[in-house]
């Protein structure tokens, strides 16, 4: 490992740390889970990261929360643009920052969702068109507002808020020898891939569905890619990659290898997880358990963490799931 990676490993070790001291009391730190019916069938000693316990039932809490608590005390409120996770997070992180915020959604955004977001506190704003438009038109509003807008993953505070799952993890667990998440933009498991890397000497797997693999394709490529997503049940990973993102290099330090599944691999690991844990799990979170089920026999004898990342999934999914 060259010296730059080990600096920039120790800088999201460092930052990782302070986001935990930020954030702690205001999010859960979600259990591990011995999964005996993974373990089975791969030899190794698998543990699963219940981050689908999350207050707001996604990890994203983690790294909005410590953007918001990061802002000085003369902000008056904070712009985002999600119909999802993302979007759920920054509504609750601002109540907790006691600021207000604005959620930019498009038009194709499920009522249920909106809901949610306005049920904690957010404003929101439907934008015509898809994800795209609604965020282009928050990040105009926000310039000509002046007020910050929360990416989220393309921030270095968003990173480390994530990478408190492996402060937690490291705190939980003597040994993790390999790390799976799932991978959008690539927060996720760049700030806690990243961590344990630079803690432990973690392998870190990143998984992306196989319909919506822009970071996945663009690490191949070596630079960020303009590639078109199609629908998914991982759509809380599903979507392009910011040409400046900040995550695609850290991605490239981070990531030792980088995996797709495919929809039926998805449905598969979906109902493993609901059927012999008895937790639930969205279509993201089930990536990453389908990209380990894909590899398990590489990985008798290590012990293995895999993030759940959420459990937000509506009903007619999960009905057509299961």
């Amino acid at each position: 490992m060259s010296l730059a990676s080990q600096d920039l490993l120790r800088d999201i070790q460092s930052e990782c740390h302070a986001a935990a001291g930020r954030i702690s009391g205001h999010v859960r730190h979600t259990p591990v889970e011995y999964s005996h019916a993974l373990s089975e069938v791969s030899g190794a000693d698998v543990w699963l990261k219940l981050e689908n316990q999350q207050s707001t039932g996604s990890f994203k809490l983690r790294g909005a929360t410590n953007f918001l608590l990061s802002l000085g005390h003369d902000c008056r409120g904070v712009v985002a643009a999600s119909s999802g996770n993302h979007g759920m997070a920054v509504a609750h992180a601002a109540r907790i920052a006691h600021l207000q915020a604005l959620i930019f959604v498009p038009e194709v955004a499920s009522a249920a969702k909106l809901r949610a977001i306005e049920a904690l506190g957010a404003a929101i704003r439907r934008v015509e068109g898809d994800p795209v438009l609604a965020e282009a038109a928050a990040r105009i509003h926000a310039s000509e507002a002046g007020l910050p807008y929360l990416s989220p993953y393309n921030d270095p505070l968003v990173v480390a808020g994530q990478g408190t799952i492996g402060v937690e993890v490291a705190a939980d667990l003597h040994r993790t020898d390999v790390l799976f998440a799932s991978m959008g933009g690539g927060g996720l498991v760049s700030g806690a891939g990243g961590y344990l890397k630079a803690t432990r000497g973690t392998t870190v797997v990143a998984c992306s569905p196989v319909n919506s693999a822009v970071m996945h394709e663009s690490l191949q490529a070596g630079r960020v890619l303009d590639l078109p997503s199609f629908p998914t049940l991982s759509d809380g990973t599903a979507g392009g990659v910011e040409p400046d993102s900040i995550t695609f290099d850290l991605c490239r330090e981070v990531v030792d290898e980088s995996l797709t599944v495919s929809e039926d691999e998805i449905r598969v690991a979906m109902r493993l997880i609901i059927g012999r844990h008895h937790t639930l799990i969205e279509g993201s979170a089930a990536v990453a358990v389908a990209g380990f089920l894909q590899t398990a026999d590489r990985w008798t004898g290590k012990e293995v963490v895999i993030v759940l990342c959420g459990a937000n999934v509506g009903i007619g999914v999960l009905k057509k799931v299961l």
